[in-house]
């Protein structure tokens, strides 16, 4: 019998993002949406970490079952890590995507590409009913360009340049960016992990 996962979020396109690149063979993936108790977490930690395992802890205190939670967002050299952990709110609460890069964007006017380095980080943590907890952390590098490139993806793509691909990523097809995000890496990075959960007799 397959085990159930229950991923810490409300974002249908979130649990596909996990279906594709996890795999769900060995295994049931849910969301909050799926569970007949409401969840609600308040994003309150300092860190990408204190904020995936508070989310993964109550997840799966409330369901019962293996919980997944991830948090992710933008670091900026020249910014002394901002966006960070407010990556998603940086220009105010209800910010559009376009209202945050503008921000950042404005922040760096005139910093010379040398000081424009950033990357995107994800850490999901796992934790389970009876208390354990393990995380992995993936990242993607790059830099910030002076001006907005591409129509796919979302967030801060269209001003994250990625080197190895000589694109932003939101010039980068699902495949692409797939391939190489930070969500990608830490994903990657989960699958041994989550693998001694399934195996377990327990």
């Amino acid at each position: 019998m397959k085990k159930t996962i229950i991923l810490g979020t409300r974002n249908r396109g979130k649990v596909r993002e996990f279906q594709d690149l996890l795999g769900s063979e060995e295994f049931t993936l849910r969301s909050w949406q799926d569970l007949s108790q409401p969840v609600s977490v308040v994003e309150d930690g300092k860190t990408f970490l204190e904020n995936a395992l508070k989310k993964a802890r109550i997840t799966a205190q409330v369901a019962g079952e293996i919980a997944l939670a991830d948090d992710s967002g933008l670091e900026i050299e020249f910014l002394q890590g901002r966006p960070g952990i407010y990556s998603a709110r940086y220009a105010g609460p209800e910010a559009t995507d376009e209202e945050n890069y503008r921000r950042i964007l404005a922040e760096l006017n005139g910093v010379p590409d040398e000081q424009r380095g950033a990357r995107f980080v994800c850490v999901i943590a796992l934790c389970t009913p009876d208390g354990k907890e393990e995380w992995v952390e993936g990242d993607c590098r790059g830099f910030i360009t002076e001006a907005p490139v591409g129509e796919q993806g979302f967030g801060y793509d269209p001003v994250f340049f990625y080197p190895p691909y000589g694109r932003t990523f939101a010039q980068l097809s699902t495949e692409e960016k797939n391939r190489v995000s930070h969500r990608a890496e830490a994903i990657r990075k989960l699958r041994p992990v989550l693998s001694k959960y399934l195996d377990s007799k327990e």
